[in-house]
């Protein structure tokens, strides 16, 4: 494809779909030119921020009739396999809001249709774009094995009462256990234990985990939708990386900005800014990633590979056996 513009597709247009969306718009590697939604008023309601793209709630229609090479799923993960198995058989370049799927055999089932490299199967992974992330990243690579990953990811309380059945271990935490990954180069894990707590009513609200490796180095994972309404809105996220002499630590979520007026607010949870200027932040470069990979200019990176997700997601469901109350 060269050097043109890479025209993309978003299906789904819940919040991370429309900030997909919003995001393409506002590159100069992207050209969005299709979206794909479930109901009317989901087009209508994108229509007023991008007029100019055309909409479908039809999917088999939507790759005949319009130009996209490549497209970002970003549906209920109910859908994932379904959808993106269409877009791949139709030979398009995907990239998947992760996980692949809730069900690993179903997730597996992609496998005829993926290339060995994932070149066509790319997974959104928008914390390995993270500035904070990328600089860790370095500092780890530089400074040695580590020997403590620690991770804490805490959400709203109110997630348990709007969201009920959502566990914290698979909605939460995998975001770290990717991280984690990435930071041990895939290595597999040969040991995992967990703990959940429950409300009176039995919903799992928080999520304790350990990881260890053969080398020695030992992930530390706590995951809850635990945090009073006073506090940012997406909860807070940390993560502390320990070595033989060195610590790295990063507080990515929320962004170090802050306004009061009649309450406290935090304007950037994540780091992720569309406007009419353009688009930066961790969800811009993934989505220029994600353009040179269907561009053939560069290799998925590690940690949003399909294979990537399958190791991540065995993972989870080894946790999820381990785990007593």
């Amino acid at each position: 494809m060269g050097d043109k513009r890479v025209k993309v597709g978003v299906v789904g247009l819940g919040r991370f779909g429309r900030l997909h969306a919003l995001t393409l718009a506002g590159l100069a590697e992207t050209e969005l030119v299709a979206v794909v939604a479930r109901r009317q008023t989901s087009l209508d309601a994108i229509r007023s921020e991008l007029p100019e793209v055309p909409g479908w709630l039809d999917l088999g229609r939507a790759i005949k009739e319009s130009a996209a090479d490549a497209w970002v799923v970003a549906c209920s993960t109910d859908d994932h396999v379904r959808v993106t198995k269409t877009l791949l058989q139709a030979g398009k370049c995907v990239l998947l809001e992760k996980p692949v799927s809730v069900d690993l055999s179903e997730a597996e089932s992609l496998a005829p249709l993926v290339r060995s490299d994932s070149s066509n199967l790319m997974l959104g992974h928008i914390l390995l774009f993270n500035s904070e992330f990328r600089q860790l990243r370095e500092e780890v690579a530089q400074r040695g094995r580590p020997i403590l990953i620690d991770c804490v990811r805490h959400r709203p309380a109110s997630i348990v009462r709007d969201f009920p059945g959502e566990n914290p271990l698979h909605a939460a935490m995998v975001h770290d256990l990717y991280a984690a990954q990435v930071l041990m180069k895939r290595e597999e894990p040969q040991r995992f234990s967990a703990r959940l707590h429950r409300t009176e009513s039995g919903e799992v609200d928080l999520a304790i985990a350990q990881v260890e490796w053969s080398g020695g180095t030992i992930g530390t994972f706590a995951a809850s939708y635990l945090t009073p309404t006073g506090m940012p809105p997406r909860g807070f996220d940390r993560t502390e990386v320990f070595g033989q002499g060195w610590v790295v630590r990063v507080s990515p979520n929320p962004r170090p900005i802050e306004v009061w007026d009649d309450r406290a607010r935090w304007p950037m949870a994540l780091e992720i800014r569309t406007d009419a200027s353009g688009a930066t932040g961790m969800m811009a470069e993934e989505l220029r990633c994600f353009s040179r990979v269907v561009r053939g200019l560069e290799t998925v990176p590690v940690g949003a590979t399909y294979s990537d997700a399958l190791q991540t997601q065995r993972w989870m469901n080894q946790l999820q056996a381990a785990a007593v109350d």
